[in-house]
């Protein structure tokens, strides 16, 4: 059974200096993950360290969506555009079961924006750009079927078109795993205290295991920041300016039998005039998103404010005023922080989503962008650096992305959509978790598409330090279960806490600080200051 190297085998290389790097990565989200994997293909020794956990900021608290960005066609960004949805397809090809096919639905409503015509033009680009054809405009009669529950009065009809969805957390992971095969080394909990210069160029790293506190210095040939919306605080140490806008987006998750929707529904939202939207994910429902500037302390978790909430329920109640949504409906919600690039526009919804390159000092810091371009940034982020390594190029032959998964056709207790599950969440790897499973444990967590099993795997191979590791990015049963999964805790820690080699003190300690970390972060704020979306409208 293949086994990534424990993490004190690794600590232990570091300490002895075994390893002479060429490319040290900071940052443990899909922007590092694919410079890593970026490479660890083209032949170079690479080591990823992360301050917390692997997705930790941005890349587990993403939309979700794998998509080109519909909106940047208005805003004439046919390149960027292009190169998502691009992007876009070739992830579905390269990770189906991880990355899926999601349909949106947009309605036509008499006297509003943006229209029938326009929203048209705009499809019909969007699909030109991906290779793609199809019907976009429908009736309000087939409208309504497609979509259920919407307002239906003014309803002339609707337009639909295909983006793509994914488990933002399982994606880095799964990117880290080719890149460990590949032959890199990829370290969680270990933060950059300073980089350390030499003839005033980044030449190395001093690093502090976040779980012992012992240091490690540690040298490279190139230093590359992917931080995301942390980077200027590295950049800063340097004496360069701030140059990022932390923007945060919020989120709620509500039961799939409260909000039905069998595909996207897609809005304006009634107070702004920004999209807004509602989408079928990992069981659950899921409700996005806002676009706020972001003032909290950068290393705390973030989280939905009181506003945020009446926001997004305001949305919805309009969408869907038949299904009289209640707080009572909501599961879970959760907040990330985007790396936007500050231009000084008052509105944080019309400030760009293209990512930048700077170099301070040989430090090359990458930031921005989306989630679906993580592979083009990676390559972009070399452009940079090729002329150090003229030995190892890039080897982009059939522009695989990821190595093809084990094969599950003979393993009959699985449906097929179980068997695409576990092929585009663990690659190579899927076969192995069928064999360590124990009676019932391929079987769906209730009310999730998670099997008990998959929590046996993280605990064994995939670096789980503390259980919010296990509950918010190996699995998501944090943000799908109520409470955070409190009722089936019992039965996680049957599974778990052996594989982990927890003692009881430990798992008590590590249950408790977990239940308060989803309780104060990734539950409601209190209900007295969220605001009566019905009847008043409150600024965010």
């Amino acid at each position: 059974m293949k086994k990534n190297r424990s993490r004190a085998d690794s600590l232990n290389e570091l300490a002895n200096h075994e390893q002479n790097w060429d490319i040290i990565v900071i940052g443990g989200g899909i922007t590092g993950a694919g410079i890593l994997l970026e490479a660890a293909r083209r032949g170079l020794n690479a080591l990823l360290v992360e301050q917390k956990d692997f997705a930790w900021g941005t890349s587990s608290r993403s939309s979700k969506l794998v998509h080109g960005g519909l909106r940047y066609i208005k805003e004439g960004k046919f390149l960027l555009t292009r190169d998502s949805v691009r992007e876009r397809q070739q992830l579905m090809r390269a990770a189906a079961g991880l990355v899926e096919p999601q349909s949106f639905a947009f309605a036509d409503y008499q006297g509003r924006k943006p229209g029938r015509w326009m929203f048209a033009i705009g499809l019909v680009i969007y699909d030109f750009l991906a290779g793609l054809r199809g019907k976009h405009y429908f009736s309000a009669q087939d409208f309504h079927m497609l979509a259920p529950h919407i307002a239906a009065a003014d309803l002339k009809g609707g337009s639909c078109y295909q983006d793509a969805k994914t488990d933002d957390a399982r994606l880095v992971l799964r990117v880290l795993q080719e890149a460990r095969a590949a032959g890199a080394t990829a370290l969680n909990y270990l933060a950059v205290k300073s980089v350390t210069y030499e003839n005033e160029l980044a030449s190395g790293v001093v690093l502090q295991d976040a779980l012992s506190k012992q240091e490690y210095q540690v040298n490279a040939k190139v230093i590359i920041s992917a931080t995301g919306a942390w980077a200027d605080a590295l950049r800063q140490q340097q004496g360069a300016s701030a140059r990022l806008r932390p923007l945060r987006g919020s989120h709620l998750l509500l039961p799939a039998w409260r909000l039905p929707v069998a595909q996207a529904v897609s809005l304006m939202h009634p107070r702004d005039g920004r999209p807004v939207f509602v989408y079928p994910w990992e069981g659950v429902s899921l409700v996005g998103t806002t676009d706020v500037d972001h003032g909290a302390d950068m290393q705390q978790e973030t989280a939905i404010t009181a506003y945020e909430v009446a926001y997004l329920m305001e949305a919805m109640d309009f969408q869907f005023p038949q299904l009289q949504l209640k707080l009572d409906d909501i599961i879970a919600s959760y907040a990330g922080i985007r790396p936007v690039i500050d231009t000084g526009k008052a509105d944080p919804s019309k400030e760009g989503r293209d990512h930048a390159i700077w170099l301070d000092k040989g430090l090359l810091t990458v930031t921005g962008g989306k989630l679906t371009t993580f592979r083009l940034i990676a390559q972009d982020a070399f452009k940079h650096i090729n002329h150090l390594f003229p030995d190892h190029q890039a080897d982009h032959e059939a522009d695989s992305l990821f190595t093809r998964p084990s094969d599950l056709s003979n393993v009959k207790q699985l449906s097929h959509t179980q068997k695409s599950r576990l092929q585009g969440h663990y690659g190579e790897s899927a076969a192995e978790i069928v064999q360590i499973a124990q009676d019932g444990e391929l079987d769906y967590i209730p009310g999730t598409l998670t099997m008990w099993v998959e929590l046996r795997w993280a605990a064994l191979f995939e670096e789980v330090e503390h259980l919010e590791d296990l509950m918010l990015r190996r699995t998501r049963l944090g943000l799908l279960l109520r409470n955070g999964g409190l009722a089936l805790l019992p039965r996680i820690r049957a599974i778990c806490q052996p594989e982990l080699k927890w003692d009881d003190e430990r798992w008590e300690y590590e249950q408790a600080a977990y239940l308060r970390l989803w309780n104060r972060y990734y539950s409601l704020p209190d209900r007295e200051n969220i605001p009566d979306w019905r009847n008043q409208r409150q600024p965010i």
